[in-house]
C-alpha cells in the first residue's frame, strides 16, 4: 500500500510543477538547493524520491516530502548518435577493424531499471570518437552484443574467426571491444589462437559506460588505435587505464593480465611482469616490444570446453573432482594455496583423475609469484601423482590454454608437453614482483 501512495505522491509532484524527464530544474528543500536534470527513476526503485543528474555527472535522489519548490529553467536536447559527417577516409593511414562484442564499453545507462545495458554498436562508438579518423581508417564489425559474464567458448571461436577474416583482408590491426569481467579469459584464449600473429590485436574495455562523464571508454579506444597505428607490436594485448586519472593508458600482454578491482578504472594489472607500454598525451613509452617476427603464424580457433577451473580451499570436498571425472572432463586446473598445494585428502581423487586420462594442472591462488612443487612434501607428492606445475601462469590463462591444447592435441602425453611449453608469453623466465599494484 505504501508503494502505491509513494507512486501517487511522485506523480502529484510531476503534475504540480509540470516537469518531465530532461528538464533542467532548481529544487529547493529549505536548507539546500539542488540544480540538475530530471532523469527517470528505476522501475524497481521506490517513488519516494525524484532523481536529478548534477553538473558533476553524479545523480542525487531528493525526498519528495522535503521539496519546497521546483523551478524549471530549461530542457536538454535528446542525445543522438550519428556518424561523423566530416569524416573522410585517409587511405594513407593504417586500416584497423573494430570487432564489437558488447560490454560496458558498448553500453549506456538504462534509467528504466537503473542498470547499465548494452545499447551501443561499434558504429555508435566510432561516431562518438571522431579523433580516431586522424589515427587510422576504422571499419566496425559488431558480431555480438553481450555482457562479458555471458561470453563462452563459442564466442571465443566467433571472435577469433572474425579477426582471422580481417587478417586475410590485410587489415593492419584489430581492436576488440569487450566487457571487463572476463576480458582476461578472452585475451588468453585469443593469444593461443593467434600464435606469432602478424598484426596487433588489442582488447579494449571500459569500467564506466560511454555516456558517463567519468567514462574511460574513449581514451582506452584511442590508446589502442594509436599503438596499433605505430606498427611496432604484434600479438594479443589488453588496453585499459593505468591509474585513476584520465591521462594514461597501459598495454598489457594478453596472457599475463588480470582484473583485480571491481570498479576502478585501473582495475587491470600485469601479473609477474611489466606491462608492454604506456600511452600518455599521444606519447608511447615501450617497456618491451613484441615485434612482428619471422616465426610461422599459427592460427587455430579450436577449443575443448571439457575443462574446469577448480579452487582449493580449507574443507573443500575432493568429490568435486570425482564428479568432473564422471562427467568426462578432460582437464582440470586447480588453484592451489601458496606454492601450489592442496590437502592430502585430495590425493586419491587426483590419482584417480590422472589414471582416467584427465590432465591436472596446478596454479597458485596468490595473485603474484610462481608455483613450485619441489619445496615441501605436499608439492613433491603432487608431482608423483602426475600434477603439472604451471610456473607463474595466471589461473584464467591456464584454463584458456588447457582448453586450447585439448582442442588441438588429442594425445595426452603431447598435450602435457605443450602445457609446459611457452606458446604465447604465458610463462616468464623471472617473475617480477607486482605486489602493491592492486
Amino acid at each position: 500500500m505504501s508503494n502505491v501512495l509513494n507512486h501517487n505522491n511522485y506523480l502529484k509532484i510531476i503534475d504540480k510543477y509540470q516537469i518531465s524527464v530532461g528538464d533542467e530544474l532548481i529544487i529547493d528543500i529549505g536548507n539546500i538547493i539542488y540544480q540538475g536534470i530530471l532523469i527517470p527513476t528505476s522501475e524497481y526503485g521506490d517513488k519516494q524520491n525524484i532523481v536529478i543528474k548534477l553538473k558533476s555527472g553524479y545523480n542525487v535522489g531528493i525526498d519528495i516530502n522535503k521539496i519546497k519548490s521546483i523551478k524549471k529553467t530549461g530542457v536538454i536536447s535528446k542525445l543522438k548518435f550519428s556518424k561523423s559527417k566530416n569524416y573522410v577516409a585517409n587511405n594513407s593511414l593504417p586500416r584497423i577493424c573494430v570487432i564489437g562484442t558488447g560490454g560496458t564499453i558498448a553500453s549506456r545507462v538504462d534509467y528504466r531499471t537503473g542498470a547499465v545495458k548494452p545499447a551501443l554498436s561499434a558504429h555508435d562508438l566510432y561516431s562518438l570518437i571522431p579523433e580516431l579518423s586522424k589515427i587510422a581508417q576504422i571499419d566496425c564489425f559488431p558480431i555480438c552484443n553481450v555482457y562479458s559474464e555471458h561470453i563462452e567458448m563459442k564466442h571465443w571461436k566467433i571472435i577469433a574467426n572474425s579477426i582471422m577474416e580481417k587478417i586475410d583482408e590485410k587489415y593492419d590491426g584489430a581492436v576488440v571491444t569487450h566487457g571487463t569481467d572476463t576480458m582476461g579469459y578472452t585475451s588468453a584464449a585469443l593469444s593461443f589462437a593467434f600464435q606469432n600473429c602478424p598484426i596487433p590485436i588489442i582488447i579494449v574495455g571500459s569500467q564506466r559506460s560511454p555516456d558517463r562523464p567519468s567514462s574511460d571508454a574513449m581514451l582506452n579506444l584511442i590508446g589502442a588505435t594509436k599503438i596499433i597505428s605505430e606498427k611496432k607490436l604484434s600479438g594479443v594485448y589488453v588496453a585499459m587505464h593505468s591509474n585513476m586519472s584520465n591521462h594514461q593508458i597501459v598495454i598489457h600482454q594478453g596472457t599475463s593480465v588480470r582484473k583485480n578491482h571491481t570498479s576502478r578504472r585501473d582495475a587491470f594489472t600485469s601479473i609477474n611482469r611489466e606491462p608492454i607500454a604506456y600511452i600518455e598525451k599521444n606519447k608511447i613509452s615501450y617497456t618491451n616490444i613484441n615485434e612482428p617476427n619471422s616465426q610461422k603464424f599459427n592460427f587455430s580457433s579450436k577449443f575443448d570446453e571439457k575443462v574446469h577451473l577448480l579452487k582449493f580451499h580449507p574443507s573443500s570436498n575432493p568429490k568435486i573432482l570425482d564428479f568432473l571425472v564422471k562427467q568426462n572432463y578432460k582437464g582440470v586446473i586447480i588453484e592451489g594455496t601458496g606454492l601450489g598445494h592442496v590437502s592430502s585428502n585430495w590425493y586419491n581423487s587426483i590419482k584417480n583423475a590422472v589414471n582416467s586420462g584427465v590432465i591436472i594442472g596446478i596454479t597458485s591462488q596468490c595473485i603474484a609469484g610462481r608455483v613450485s612443487l619441489n619445496v615441501y612434501d605436499t608439492g613433491r607428492d603432487l608431482l608423483s601423482l602426475g600434477v603439472i606445475p604451471l610456473e607463474d601462469i595466471v589461473p584464467e590463462t591456464a584454463l584458456a590454454k588447457l582448453m586450447w591444447v585439448l582442442g588441438n592435441y588429442k594425445n595426452i602425453d603431447e598435450a602435457k608437453k605443450i602445457m609446459l611449453t611457452n606458446l604465447a608469453g604465458e610463462f616468464s623466465i623471472r617473475s617480477i614482483s607486482t605486489i602493491g599494484k592492486y
